[in-house]
């Protein structure tokens, strides 16, 4: 307003004056633009890169535990006072060892008595197949009825029966002897006693006394349940509708908790014969080898099952920014402009993270520079081209 206001007055002497004022109000604005151009600074430096495309295996997880392949309850079944216990908790025990034993004196009696009988019944039946054998011989000379020989053959009948009877109650009484010493079904690691000695323990087949419980340990199961679509998904990829894990024994690796390798190898031997319909699971089984006796039924683990393979970009897990609740990629755009994509991510595949959605191989990550609080969405910066690179391949991923 102050040079039109100059020129309107006209003059030389004025013109000069309005060209003074239009200088100095250039140097100023110019003075103003160079500091402001100082006080933000050059665009920041940042390294990209393209993703890798691959072709990875693709490996799905499930969480599951240890169960025995056989599990027994040891219980009595005769009654009576406990007298030994021969195992200390928590030992091996091989199939047929004696755990404990149960009072034999009362069964020891049995046994006597029946063997007594048994001895009546085999001498009553000699003594009545004689007579029926000499009644046989009378009946020739007409001094004895034929209903009397009959008589007699019905006595010998009875006599023979009552033998059998007898050494039915004899080996009875032996197994009930028998029983009294309780043994070890299967080989494997027992509980601790449930019951001490002195104490009276119930036989029989209902409300038996628990006494221990054995477990096998080697192999292990390994349960867990898989999800009805990566049913589906593995049944569509096999090679015919029928090679499941059902006929083939799939390989499959088993972490525990506190452990980051894939170290421990097994094989697929079960898949349920349905899914649960309320959980829309189906339950799965792994077999592995446990000769050190260190996995033990009921730990949990996680499991992993090749699931085919896929195509996949990969990228530096620390190009990866967390964002609340979602992942971000930082991505520059032709123009040099800073742009956030939301990403999926999968897991960590030779060293790099897998990206399964919301990146395209042709946009270039950041892959250094990210600690600059200047690299951000809708920043501008100044590319550098990197390489990204795969670590080595570790044993447990092959």
């Amino acid at each position: 307003m102050l040079l039109a206001f100059v020129a309107a007055r006209g003059g030389d002497g004025h013109g000069r004056v309005a060209s003074a004022l239009f200088k100095t109000l250039a140097a100023l604005v110019f003075l103003a633009q160079s500091a402001v151009a100082r006080a933000e600074g050059p665009a920041p430096e940042v390294v990209v890169s393209r993703p890798l495309a691959r072709t990875i295996p693709r490996w799905d997880e499930y969480t599951g535990r240890f169960e025995a392949l056989k599990q027994v309850e040891v219980r009595a079944r005769v009654s009576g006072a406990l007298e030994k216990i021969n195992f200390t908790d928590g030992q091996f025990v091989k199939a047929g060892d004696v755990l404990f034993v149960i009072d034999q004196r009362p069964y020891q009696i049995a046994v006597d008595s029946a063997r007594a009988e048994l001895t009546r019944a085999q001498a009553q039946a000699v003594a009545s197949t004689r007579d029926y054998a000499r009644a046989q011989e009378m009946t020739q000379g007409r001094t004895i009825t034929a209903r009397d020989v009959d008589q007699r053959k019905a006595s010998n009948d009875i006599a023979k029966a009552q033998v059998l009877s007898a050494e039915a109650a004899l080996r009875n009484a032996e197994l009930n002897l028998e029983w009294t010493q309780v043994r070890a079904p299967i080989a494997g690691r027992v509980s601790d006693r449930r019951v001490d000695s002195g104490n009276l323990v119930q036989g029989g087949q209902a409300d038996a006394t628990l006494l221990t419980t054995i477990v096998t340990l080697d192999p292990i199961h390994f349960i867990f349940d898989a999800s009805e679509a990566d049913y589906i998904r593995y049944a569509r990829s096999a090679e015919r509708p029928k090679e499941t894990s059902r006929e083939f024994k799939n390989r499959v690796s088993v972490r525990l908790a506190d452990e980051t390798e894939w170290t421990r190898s097994g094989v697929m031997d079960f898949m349920d014969n349905q899914l649960n319909r309320r959980s829309g699971t189906i339950r799965g089984r792994a077999v592995f080898d446990n000769k050190d006796y260190f996995l033990t039924p009921g730990t949990f683990g996680r499991l992993r099952l090749f699931g085919g393979d896929v195509s996949a970009l990969l990228i530096p897990d620390a190009s990866v920014v967390s964002d609340q609740t979602s992942k971000t990629v930082l991505v520059v755009s032709d123009d040099n402009k800073v742009i956030a994509k939301s990403v999926s991510l999968g897991p960590i595949h030779n060293g790099l993270r897998v990206i399964q959605s919301g990146l395209d191989a042709k946009d270039r990550i950041v892959i250094g520079g990210l600690a600059n609080p200047m690299v951000r969405s809708g920043a501008t910066v100044q590319p550098k081209e990197g390489e990204i690179k795969e670590a080595p391949v570790a044993v447990s991923d092959r």
